[in-house]
Parts: structure tokens; sequence; C-alpha cells
């Protein structure tokens, strides 16, 4: 296989910029004006309450397994950091030591 090259990234960039099309955005059928937003508001909540039907939650073992990996991950994060901030601080000393002398 061939490299490929800057110049075929980017005539493909423009390629796809191209292509795009713009969207019309619908107007609000409330009116948009002051007396409009407990419509507006109702709206959303409806359109929210369809949203949260489409989502798929976890079960809870999944709920389980992830939560386990981000736990040992914090812990594990730590202690590298721990041991990599303890090496920086002894060498930071080192480094004054030698320089008071």
């Amino acid at each position: 296989m061939g490299r490929i090259g800057l110049s075929q990234v980017f005539n493909g960039i423009e390629r796809i910029t191209m292509e795009t099309k713009s969207v019309a955005v619908e107007s609000s059928p409330q009116g948009g004006g002051p007396a409009g937003w407990p419509a507006a508001i109702k709206n959303y909540f409806e359109e929210l309450k369809m949203e949260m039907r489409r989502v798929t939650w976890p079960n809870q073992k999944q709920v389980k397994a992830t939560t386990v990996v981000v736990i040992v991950s914090v812990f594990a994060f730590a202690a590298y950091f721990f041991v990599v901030d303890f090496i920086i601080l002894r060498g930071v000393n080192q480094i004054f030591k030698v320089l008071a002398k």
C-alpha cells in the first residue's frame, strides 16, 4: 500500500466540506414571544421524555463492572502520580543540596 500525502487528505476534506448541505431550521410554532414560553417548556419536556425512552440503559452488572474499573483506575493513577511526585521531589532536593554547597 502506498502512503497518503497531506494534499490528498486536504482534498478529501475540501470534497467533504463542499458536499455538505445547509438545513433550514424550523421556526417555533409557539410564536417565540414572551407569551410562548409555557408552550416551549411543555414542548421541551415532551421531547425530553421521548428521548429518554430511546436511551439504552446499562444493566446492574454493567454498572458494577464499570464502577470497579473506574475505582481501580483512580487508585492506579493515584499510586503512579505519588511515585512520580516522590521521584521528582527527591531529584529537586538533590539539586538543591548540590547547589547549596
